[in-house]
């Protein structure tokens, strides 16, 4: 219930009107008030409330606590003396004690591929013609052979014999209607049957002449775990062949450089040439092993549009500036892990007793270490295909504190994927003029892409669910009709402590504690009179960090950031 955008929220006579870069818009904006009385009290909140949050949670993780006894097995040695840290949420242990290997990893792959393009690649034009072949395909092609290989040992055969099966299905239906029907109808079942037979063995495929070849699984056996990713890449280029042959590239709008790319969107909907749609350009692209594992997510058009005009938006200085921000945010996490053992608690359930702060603490905190869980190997990812030159947008564009819209937290939270939803499903479904539908069908996939789990079914459901008040008081109580009324700021602040703790309840199903668990914890705050008097303390200190969030995107407006549309 956020309404339209809380991006204009004051008096009608404080409105400022500004240029956009359109010559036939004006995008309007207020004064600040990051100087006013007002927002000089909210200081003296944050300074107060954020510390004691903090405090609050310590507590609970130190050895005097009650509970200490309860999950003190899920802790590990720390590097921090007296410290232990909790490293038990499997995902992100899997990383942060990989990080030695990933970086050897990473640094190897980065000296050949410069090497190559040193050597190999010195004496080549640009490539913008079709008829220029793309070199650096082949070491892609190559380097993602061997990388997937040693990650999967002989269920490689098993990922290209799936991969190619689907570029087939594109190839052959082309730019038939069975082309969409067949590609997304294939992938799916692939993702369950992937599922349901554990990855297959080809023992039991074969026969046991040949389970020796289940023997050799390599360095991440569980290859149908990371398959999710490949299948998306698998859609994307089906879809973007088949857009292709409906509308070809020669019939968009060319600038000056032989048909290249004007914005970043154009990589994106602009075709290929017709002859880039072939089988290595697809397994490079699949196989591509900065992106290989987790993405960040790139579409195929996006992908060979910067192997044949590089994006002059990766430079030295971007890629190091975004390298210490990877150590800053590594850094932080380590602290939390260390000084907060929140993870643990919750695995263990071990709440028993507790008041409602201290409950909604450890739900709090468990969903800043998910953001930062996803965050630090996205970031890590994506660093390094930045520094092989290749340009891939951020997947958390707002930290999880900063949001107060449903429809905006989806569109900052795992970026490339909304954008991925966007083109291949929703915009096909019918875009926003049937929203209140095709988002159900929008969740149920990212639901199950995810994992199929009940709870995550729940999680997705539940989205869908607290979408439809934002939705309808959007449209009820629109900018248009209230934004020059005095109170409008701050009912718009009401809707948003709305949805910050409809939002936090979904995610919390769905990544955290689960349905029973969030059950278990809603009856423990709400069930008394102290905790009904806790919602509204909570309340009230929301409805202060949402004003303190509307006035940020009025900065942002300010000055010309597209980034508070989010």
């Amino acid at each position: 219930m956020t309404m339209d955008n809380p991006r204009s929220l004051t008096h009608s006579k404080g409105y400022i009107h500004e240029k956009s870069t359109s010559p036939s818009t004006s995008i309007m904006t207020s004064p600040s008030r990051w100087r006013t009385r007002e927002f000089y009290f909210y200081y003296v909140c944050f300074a107060v409330v954020v510390p004691y949050m903090f405090y609050v949670t310590y507590n609970l993780s130190k050895e005097d606590n009650p509970h200490y006894t309860e999950y003190e097995r899920l802790l590990s040695k720390g590097w921090i003396p007296n410290r232990k840290v909790d490293n038990s949420d499997a995902q992100y242990a899997t990383f942060r004690d990989n990080i030695p290997k990933l970086f050897a990893l990473v640094l190897s792959y980065l000296c050949l591929s410069h090497l190559y393009r040193i050597f190999v690649m010195h004496k080549q034009l640009p490539v913008k013609q079709p008829h220029q072949p793309l070199h650096r395909i082949y070491f892609f092609f190559a380097a993602g052979m061997v990388i997937i290989t040693a990650l999967h040992g002989t269920s490689m055969l098993k990922i290209v014999t799936i991969i190619s099966i689907s570029y087939w299905i594109g190839r052959t239906a082309a730019g038939t209607m069975w082309n969409p029907i067949a590609s997304w109808t294939f992938n799916l079942a692939i993702l369950f049957l992937n599922e349901w037979y554990d990855g297959y063995k080809f023992g039991t495929l074969f026969g046991h002449g040949f389970d020796w070849m289940d023997e050799y699984r390599g360095i991440q056996p569980r290859w149908h775990i990371l398959f999710n990713f490949v299948m998306l890449r698998l859609v994307s280029f089906n879809m973007d062949y088949y857009w292709q042959t409906k509308k070809s590239r020669d019939e968009y709008e060319k600038d000056d450089r032989l048909g290249g790319p004007i914005s970043d969107k154009d990589r994106i909907t602009v075709p290929c040439f017709a002859s880039d749609y072939n089988y290595i350009n697809f397994l490079a692209y699949v196989l591509y092993p900065p992106l290989y594992l987790c993405g960040p997510i790139i579409t195929f058009n996006d992908f060979i549009s910067q192997v044949r005009y590089p994006s002059h938006k990766v430079t030295k200085r971007f890629v190091i500036t975004y390298a210490i921000r990877l150590a800053a945010v590594i850094l932080v996490m380590e602290l939390t892990l260390h000084y907060l053992y929140v993870v643990a608690i919750s695995k263990k359930k071990a709440w028993d007793g507790d008041t409602p702060l201290e409950l909604s603490m450890i739900g709090y905190f468990n969903l800043v270490i998910i953001w930062m869980k996803l965050l630090i190997p996205w970031r890590f990812f994506r660093l390094w295909g930045l520094a092989d030159g290749i340009f891939t947008e951020e997947n958390m564009v707002r930290c999880m504190s900063n949001n107060f819209s449903a429809q905006r937290f989806w569109k900052s939270w795992h970026r490339t994927f909304n954008r991925w939803t966007v083109r291949y499903i929703f915009i096909p479904l019918g875009g926003s003029k049937y929203m209140a539908y095709n988002m159900w069908v929008v969740f149920t996939f990212v639901a199950l892409w995810h994992d199929i789990e009940l709870k995550l079914l729940a999680w997705g459901w539940l989205i869908c669910l607290f979408l439809m008040p934002e939705l309808i008081a959007s449209s009820l109580f629109s900018f248009k009709k209230f934004g020059k009324k005095p109170y409008y700021r701050f009912v718009c602040g009401i809707g948003a402590v709305g949805n910050i703790l409809m939002m936090m309840i979904a995610n919390l199903v769905g990544f955290c504690v689960g349905v029973d668990g969030m059950m278990d914890m809603l009856k423990q705050i709400f069930g008394t009179a102290n905790g009904l008097l806790f919602l509204v303390t909570v309340s009230i200190c929301l409805f202060i960090a949402v004003q303190i969030m509307f006035e940020i995107r009025e900065s942002e407006k300010r000055r010309g950031d597209p980034k508070w549309k989010m």
